[in-house]
């Protein structure tokens, strides 16, 4: 006998799934947008430039936080899916 409980259960895990990955993906996408490169200028005359990286922190931090959300919700997601009763 199949509990009407057990299915919004499985459902919501999902869900949390669901919603991992896509922070999982925002995360990444954050991370990729969240620096650029620069040319800086020789030291000295005749010497060649140098490249470098600018990291932009706002970008950084939803990387982070994105990153975090994501893997709070698939513990929540496994954990549910652990929980529910057998079919």
């Amino acid at each position: 006998m199949h509990s009407a409980g057990a299915h919004g259960v499985n459902r919501r895990a999902v869900v949390e799934l669901l919603a991992a990955a896509l922070a999982g993906i925002g995360s990444v996408v954050a991370w990729l947008n969240a620096s650029r490169p620069v040319v800086n200028e020789p030291v000295l005359p005749g010497e060649p430039s140098t490249m470098s990286q600018i990291y932009y922190a706002p970008m950084l931090t939803l990387s982070l936080l994105l990153a975090t959300l994501a893997g709070v919700l698939v513990v929540l997601g496994v954990a549910r899916l652990r929980r529910a009763p057998a079919k």
